[in-house]
């Protein structure tokens, strides 16, 4: 059963995700060339203001062990098909391999291309977040995915999925509610476009000397191990 509270907050969302949606995000949601890019270069002063804080801040609590050497940053749309390949081919071998064994952390970050629903479940996880729940709620948001604009993380979806993983339903709906994390949600798809990120998932691996490596696209695991490799020799 849904916690009463939790019927009631789809006009809410939806005028938030209404809002962020008209913000302008000029990404495209499928792109299928998988390539391999330097990352924007970090810059202490001028006008694209890219710093480390780009890449880290207005995300997830981090997966892994916060000394792991190799930070994988990814940029993603719940609502995304490639999205959900890499979620379902790549990062469990990921996880396994490399952040399990301390060599990686994770910080996942909202680029909502996709459409009204993207926001909402943006808003979902972060509001998980404030339970300690975010990658669980991250998880059952991926493992959910049936396509792109097509009701899957509808409000009252949303809702059960928090009820799934045994979230506090009053707390989680008055965060929804309210609105409490619009300007990390606003910040995060403001950093993707500083970084030229033109669709999603994209993902930027940066090692201990602060160089970084952009990939685009579902990329297969063996592309992310040569990566990960390369960075840990530092």
């Amino acid at each position: 059963m849904i916690h009463g509270p939790s019927l009631a907050i789809g006009a809410a969302i939806a005028s938030i995700a209404i809002i962020i949606a008209f913000v302008g995000f000029d990404g495209i949601s499928s792109q299928t060339e998988l390539v391999i890019e330097p990352a924007p270069t970090v810059q202490q002063v001028g006008p694209a203001k890219i710093t480390m804080n780009t890449f880290l801040a207005n995300g997830s609590p981090l997966l892994g062990n916060p000394s792991a050497p190799v930070t994988l940053i990814e940029f993603g749309d719940y609502q995304c098909h490639f999205c959900n390949v890499f979620f379902h081919s790549t990062e469990g071998d990921i996880l396994k391999n490399y952040v399990e064994t301390g060599k990686v952390k994770i910080i996942f970050k909202d680029y909502n291309i996709i459409g009204p629903d993207s926001v909402s479940a943006s808003y979902g996880a972060h509001c998980a977040k404030d339970q300690g729940a975010f990658w669980e709620y991250h998880d059952i948001l991926y493992s959910n995915w049936t396509g792109e604009n097509n009701g899957w993380a509808s409000s009252e979806n949303l809702g059960k999925f928090a009820n799934e993983i045994g979230l506090d339903m009053d707390v989680w709906t008055q965060c929804m509610l309210d609105g409490t994390h619009s300007q990390t949600i606003l910040a995060s798809n403001e950093d993707a476009k500083s970084l030229g990120i033109t669709g999603t998932p994209a993902f930027f691996v940066i090692d201990s000397d602060g160089k970084t490596t952009k990939l685009f696209g579902a990329q297969p695991y063996d592309t992310f191990e040569k990566v990960f490799e390369n960075a840990l020799q530092k």
